[in-house]
Formats: structure tokens, C-alpha cells, sequence
């Protein structure tokens, strides 16, 4: 295979800090190249720099040998380059046909053609699969998983000499990751190239052809997927021999059948008959120091029960109770922070930060009236010390306390969305998708914190699309579909094959139900 693309002393500097620095990368035709590396090693700039969004400080690109320097987007599109960014770029407000087109509506005089728009789109949506996706739909009554669909979607229905994708199946289901990888098989075989990043290395092993691994801003290495294991692909990014992964501590003597646990601790968590749109009737409960974790398919309902527990959307009817309170339905959010829950969010940029604002502000900014104010004046020393504290704890890559929550790699920006909620005492720790976007080592320093707060006796609620994390990391997990949990069980009574057996059951049951908007 030729070189398609070709980078030459890459280097990016913020001010006196250099983010990445003298990087050589190409790209072949017809070839996936996944790009690695801990948060904060340089992937995001390099495919950025590439794609138009940012300045390159010093180097030189080429595709298909002639000079490409592009001064926005636009540019890079029209070079025939075009980025899935790992935070997504869709237009709440318009429909998803409007997004999949947005540049190119088809109109006759200044006048867009819905026949010929809805069409188009119904085109593209197709093309992946999406049968369940109304082209009319806005987007902002989309969960991130099908959000993320449409964003691939949009990208795929553009013909591209260069595809780049940051963390595509961070929020994907299996069944929606493989319709992806037979996307990228077929642009693999018309001649595409693909820079492909990702945490889960296993998806890197089975779709990638070639690895290269930044850490600290440099290019360490490149070599043929076939010749580097996992193991070593963790070495290379951390500069460490790879561990296994952290463990938490386990509930013992839960009966499978047992859902309402409590033996061997006080129940701090009790969901009896949850309703809310598309999620229904779901009842569960959790102890002290147990980890509860959710699996199921995109569009089943996990994201929609965490925010109707929470108060982010108000329960038709059921209850929540926490730490043996009376049984309610919480309307708001902030009732729900009184009485003991914290809620980590899927979708960190929209719900979990105030981005521009800094990682202080938003380390306190769950816990001000509680222990950082006092008759509305800032206790500034202890806010900042507090700060201080979790960016050492969690390990938080930055400049310094006082540093925008923009600024920061994605991965970062994850942690100071769980930091948050750490510094405020809560009963339950509610994380949806705690991991997204989140590098190896990273991933490990959460998983220790899931066994740290268990070991405090708090209850743990973890939804995730990775089925390895909650097999590493939960005492029993539940299976939600169409909007119901079908099965709950011990972790060790689980296998993978199992709960994606149960994944299915609601829509082997009920066939001709209307598809859920998530």
C-alpha cells in the first residue's frame, strides 16, 4: 500500500506548554492506523491538526504527496478529510436529516427540499443500519449512543480520502460496533485511509492494521498490530510493564435470586417500579459497599432510568428511597443531591462541566453551600485546597487548579466530573459510563476509586456498554431491554454470551414495539 498521509515534525505548543512535540505519522491507503496513548499524550491535537480544527506550530503534512496545510475545516473537508470527533458535533436543534446534510441541503433557489433531504438521510441512515432512526427526529431528543450513530453516520455518507475517529464506540453497543467495523472493512477496501483511536485495545488488535503509541507528546513507536500484544501496547503508552486489571472488593453470599440484598450491610438504595417514558416498571436495590451494574443495548433505557432516579426527568410513577428514607420520587436534581445521591453523566461536555470554567470551580461546585461557603461568602483557601487534593488524587493532567475544564483532553475532563461529586459525601455514586473515553491507566485509577467508596460503605451504580468493566468491577449486574430489567444476578453467575442473551429479551417479546429515542 502507498502513503496516503504523511506528517513531518508535528508539534504543538499552548503557550510555554507543549502539548506535542517533533511527531512523524502516516497514513497508507487502504489501511486503519490506530494512534494510542494515556489522556493528555497528544492524540486529539495531532488528529485536530490534521482536520483543520487547530494551528500546527511547527512541521509539515502531505496527502497523496502534495502539500496539505489546511486553515479550518472546511479546507480539510474539501482535501477530502473527515474527523468523528470523541465529543460530539450534532446540532440539538435540528432534525437528524438536517445534521447528516447540513452542508450540503439539497435546495432549488435558496429553497431546501424535504422530500429530497429525508430521503438522502433515510440513504445514509440506512447504510449503517439504523432502521430504528426517524430521520425527522430532532436530535436532542436522542441518547448519546444513537447520537454517536448519527455522527458516524454523517461522516460515512461523505466520500473522504482520509477518515479520522476519536473513540467511536465509546458509547456503542457490540451489535452497533460491529456494524461499524463492516463500514470501516468496506472504506478499507476502496483505497481509505482511517486514523483510528481508542482505549479498548481489543478493538485495536481485531480492526487495526498498524499502531503507533504517543506518550508525553511523542511519537514512540510504530509497529504491525499482529507483532505488539495488548500488554505491551499498555507499556509503551504508560512507560510501565502492564498490570492487570484492579479488582474491587465483592459482596459475598448474595443468592442469585436475591435482588433486595442487605446481607451484609443496610440497603442504601431502593428503585420500586420506576417509570418513565420508555423505561418501565423497573425495581431494584442496593447495599452498602456493593457494586450494581447495568448492562444492555444502546436505546434500552439504562441512561433514561440514572436520570429518572436522579430527578433529571420526573418518574411517572414508582419510588426511590435512599439510606432508609421514605419512599419518593425526586423532580429535580437538587432534591436528589440533598438526600444522598451524586450522578456522574454520560455526556460530561453537556451535563456533567461548566467547561469554561475552571478545574476548581467545578471540583466545588456540587458541594459550595455545603462546605465551601459560608452565609454566601467563598471559602477560596479551602475550595482551592480541595481542588488541589483531587487533581493529585485522580491524577489529573493540567497546568493547575485555576486551568479551564476546556482545556483539559477528554479524558481528564472525566475526572473532574467524577472529582466533583467526591467532594461531596453522598450515600450512592450513580456513573454512567465512567470510562468513556478513558485510557488504560486512567481506567485502573477508577476502578481502584469504585473499590474505595464500596470499602466506605457507599452504593455503586455503574451503566456501562463494556461488558469487561463490570465484570471487573461489580458484585451483581442487572440486564436491561426495551426499557425493562429482564435479569439481575451475581457477577459470577454471568457470561458474556449470557447477558447479551438477555440484552435481546424485551425485543424477542415484544416485537412490534416502537423503537426507543436512546
Amino acid at each position: 500500500m502507498s502513503v496516503l498521509f504523511d506528517a513531518v515534525g508535528m508539534t504543538k505548543r499552548y503557550g510555554r506548554v507543549t502539548v506535542l512535540r517533533d511527531v512523524d505519522f502516516d497514513v497508507r491507503g487502504g489501511e486503519i492506523h490506530a494512534l494510542l496513548g494515556a489522556n493528555g499524550a497528544g492524540k486529539s491535537t495531532l488528529c485536530k491538526m490534521i482536520a483543520g480544527l487547530t494551528d500546527v506550530t511547527a512541521g509539515g503534512m502531505r496527502i497523496e504527496g502534495r502539500p496539505f496545510a489546511p486553515a479550518h475545516k472546511q479546507a480539510a473537508e474539501s482535501a477530502g478529510v473527515q474527523i468523528i470527533q470523541q465529543e460530539l458535533n450534532l446540532i440539538a436543534t435540528l432534525s437528524v436529516a438536517e445534521n447528516l446534510l447540513l452542508n450540503r441541503l439539497p435546495s432549488v433557489a435558496g429553497i431546501v427540499q424535504r422530500r429530497v433531504l429525508h430521503r438522502q438521510a433515510r440513504e445514509a441512515l440506512d447504510r449503517l443500519r439504523l432502521d430504528h432512526i426517524d430521520s425527522h427526529t430532532l436530535v436532542a431528543d436522542l441518547g448519546v449512543g444513537t447520537r454517536q450513530m448519527v455522527e458516524i453516520a454523517a461522516a460515512l455518507a461523505r466520500d473522504c480520502k482520509l477518515l479520522i475517529l476519536d473513540e467511536p464506540t465509546a458509547a456503542l453497543s457490540g451489535s452497533e460496533t460491529e456494524l461499524l467495523f463492516d463500514q470501516l472493512n468496506q472504506l478499507r477496501n476502496r483505497g481509505v485511509g482511517m486514523i483510528y483511536i481508542s482505549h479498548r485495545l481489543d478493538e485495536v488488535k481485531r480492526i487495526a492494521d498498524r499502531v503507533s503509541v504517543l506518550r508525553d507528546g511523542q511519537n514512540v513507536g510504530t509497529e504491525d498490530t499482529a507483532s505488539v500484544s495488548t500488554d505491551q501496547m499498555v507499556q509503551r503508552m504508560s512507560g510501565e510493564a502492564a498490570a492487570g486489571p484492579t479488582r474491587v472488593r465483592h459482596v459475598a453470599s448474595i443468592d442469585a435470586d436475591d435482588d433486595a440484598t442487605g446481607a451484609n450491610g443496610p440497603t442504601v438504595l431502593v428503585v420500586d417500579g420506576l417509570c418513565r417514558g420508555f423505561v418501565r416498571d423497573v425495581s431494584f436495590a442496593v447495599q452498602a459497599g456493593e457494586t450494581f451494574g447495568i448492562a444492555g443495548l444502546v436505546g434500552s433505557g439504562r441512561t433514561e432510568l440514572l436520570r429518572a432516579i436522579f430527578g433529571a426527568d420526573r418518574p411517572e410513577s414508582g419510588s426511590v428511597s435512599i439510606a432508609g428514607s421514605q419512599p419518593t420520587q425526586y423532580v429535580h436534581p437538587s432534591q436528589a443531591v440533598a438526600a444522598g445521591l451524586a450522578m456522574v453523566t454520560e455526556d460530561r461536555k453537556d451535563n456533567g462541566l461548566l467547561l469554561e470554567q475552571s478545574i476548581r470551580c467545578n471540583t466545588s461546585l456540587s458541594a459550595m453551600v455545603k462546605r465551601f461557603s459560608w452565609y454566601g461568602i467563598i471559602k477560596g483557601t479551602d475550595e482551592a485546597t480541595v481542588a488541589d487534593q483531587m487533581c493529585r488524587a485522580m491524577e489529573t493532567r493540567c497546568t493547575g487548579i485555576e486551568q479551564a475544564v476546556a482545556a483539559l483532553s477528554g479524558g481528564n475532563q472525566q475526572k473532574v466530573a467524577i472529582a466533583k461529586w467526591l467532594t461531596r459525601d453522598a450515600d450512592v455514586f450513580l456513573f454512567d459510563e465512567p470510562t468513556r473515553g478513558i485510557d488504560v491507566a486512567a481506567r485502573r485509577k477508577i476502578y481502584d476509586l469504585f473499590g474505595s467508596l464500596a470499602e466506605a460503605g457507599k452504593g455503586i451504580v455503574i451503566v456501562s456498554s463494556d461488558l469487561e468493566e463490570l465484570f471487573d468491577t461489580c458484585d451483581r449486574i442487572a440486564v436491561m431491554s426495551a426499557g425493562r430489567l429482564v435479569e439481575t444476578r451475581p457477577r459470577s453467575l454471568w457470561s458474556e454470551d449470557a447477558i447479551l442473551q438477555a440484552s435481546f429479551a424485551g425485543h424477542r417479546t415484544n416485537e412490534s414495539a416502537d423503537a426507543p429515542g436512546t
